[in-house]
């Protein structure tokens, strides 16, 4: 009976192990799903970063040339 009761608390032992495992690894899994959640707006940041000056670029473009054709016709 001694034995039993022996090898049912190893048992038990084993299974608090096995929980506390799976408990860490689900945590340390809830910090990378942080990480990479981080990572996608970051990303999306810098996709909006570039469309931005992209369009400014093209704006400025438009006034540069707006200038020059101002100071052509103005004989500067």
């Amino acid at each position: 009976m001694q034995k039993l009761v022996a090898a049912a608390r190893r048992l038990q032992d084993r299974a608090i192990v096995k929980v506390l495992m799976f408990k860490n690894f689900l945590k340390e899994r809830q910090e990378g799903a942080t990480l990479v959640e981080y990572a996608l707006l970051v990303a999306l940041i810098a996709l909006i970063c570039i469309a931005a000056v992209a369009a400014l670029g093209n704006y400025l473009k438009g006034v540069f040339n707006n200038i020059q054709q101002g100071l052509k016709s103005n004989s500067v």
